[in-house]
């Protein structure tokens, strides 16, 4: 199936506002984290001035673009990196160990190293390629697509090379992406970078008929994803 000839989410099917899209907000606690990372330098500050609610300090995606603009420094990439996970990953103690995998398997250098290249290929020749470096040459030991897609995320969907925004891909949005698919081309893990431009095509062709931008798409299948989890 052509990505013109598929259509990604069932006819009816609206997607949210950007501002709600800027502000969904996921709870986090910093004194999990705190102690699984290199050291406090990788803790951005913008997280300690994150709102409260219900007892748990909550960072939306507005908050991980402000920090996403410092980038273009080894200490701003550090916090991208550092507030991306926390923002992906909520509060629960298995979630955050598991994402902080990332700082016991390789050194500061060797991360620091492989977040230049891959955001270097970002800003250079856009989102599919700095897919496929994040997956291939400059891998980072436990940070697989649906994490390291959030870092390319906040890093290029507001300050775009090329015609197509990087994008959040998660088993959510594979699962609606699935479902979407008649041809079953979508797998559940292990998307390849031919499957990630063409998620990209589909999703920015999506905005454009609609008149909103590709993460409020990206949105929606998220949401179609959790819908889909559920007990018909």
């Amino acid at each position: 199936m052509k990505a013109a000839e598929m259509t990604l989410m069932p006819a009816g099917a609206s997607v949210p506002h950007r501002a709600d899209v800027l502000g969904q907000a996921i709870p986090f606690d910093r004194a999990r984290w705190l102690p699984l990372l290199p050291s406090l330098a990788w803790w951005p500050a913008e997280l300690d001035d994150c709102p409260t609610v219900a007892g748990r300090r909550r960072v939306d995606r507005s908050t991980v673009f402000g920090i996403s603009r410092r980038s273009d420094t080894v200490e701003g990439r550090r916090h991208l990196l550092t507030a991306a996970l926390v923002w992906g990953a909520g509060t629960k103690a298995q979630s955050v160990a598991r994402r902080a995998r990332i700082f016991t398997r390789s050194s500061a250098g060797e991360i620091d190293a492989r977040l230049e290249a891959g955001l270097g290929a970002l800003r250079e020749a856009g989102a599919v390629q700095a897919y496929y470096a994040f997956n291939n040459a400059h891998r980072i030991k436990f940070l697989g697509p649906a994490f390291f897609t959030k870092v390319l995320y906040f890093a290029g969907h507001e300050q775009c090379v090329g015609a197509l925004r990087p994008l959040i891909l998660d088993r959510l949005v594979a699962r609606s992406l699935r479902a979407a698919d008649n041809d079953g081309k979508w797998r559940g893990a292990g998307w390849t970078t031919r499957s990630y431009g063409r998620y990209l095509s589909l999703a920015h062709d999506h905005a454009q008929q609609a008149g909103v931008l590709p993460d409020q798409v990206e949105a929606a299948l998220f949401a179609r994803g959790k819908q889909l989890l559920r007990p018909t």
